[in-house]
């Protein structure tokens, strides 16, 4: 290595991860949402906020919707 680098002939290049910063939300889920999360994430080495971001991802991507039936 170098004792020292010029640094001026350094061109700029744009951050090409600029666009998949991730936005911090505050969420209220349900226990048994929080625990069931957790033990997947235990099966499968990924911490659990981020599969809860994977599922949901999944489901932007396929377009799914919820089907929601109330009784009365």
């Amino acid at each position: 290595m170098k004792k020292e680098y010029d640094l001026k002939k350094m061109k700029e290049i744009p951050n090409p991860y600029k666009g998949l910063v991730k936005k911090s939300v505050g969420i209220n889920l349900s226990h048994q949402v929080i625990d069931y999360f957790k033990s997947m994430s235990e099966e499968v080495g990924i911490p659990y906020q981020r599969l809860i971001d994977m599922y949901l991802l999944d489901c932007v991507k396929n377009n799914k919707k919820i089907s929601m039936k109330w009784s009365a």
